[in-house]
């Protein structure tokens, strides 16, 4: 497999925008192509049978019921904030949205 070429790594520091200087270019074809070979390699190993996973032991969710409990009004969880909403917490707005 032919490695990877300071212009197809320019061409992703572009895409990325990231600005490189001409030894790192080099410095990153470099590893680069090292992680290819590591990906390839990995799916060499793969084979058909080996179904693709995300995680390499099985997961299983742990859920609680969704019990109603008895918890703080409106009006107590709003006593101690600053500012306050039609019954929310009021907050400076950051976004510079409507």
């Amino acid at each position: 497999m032919p490695g990877i070429s300071r212009e197809e790594v320019a061409h992703l520091a572009r895409l990325a925008r990231l600005e490189l200087k001409d030894e790192e270019l080099d410095h990153f074809a470099g590893q680069l192509d090292d992680i290819i070979g590591a990906v390839a390699t990995v799916s060499d190993v793969a084979d058909e049978d080996v179904p693709p996973t995300s995680h390499p032991l099985p997961l299983t969710n742990v859920m609680r019921p969704d019990d109603v409990r008895p918890s703080l009004t409106p009006e107590q969880a709003l006593s101690g904030a600053p500012a306050q909403e039609q019954q929310r917490f009021k907050v400076p707005q950051i976004l510079g949205e409507d």
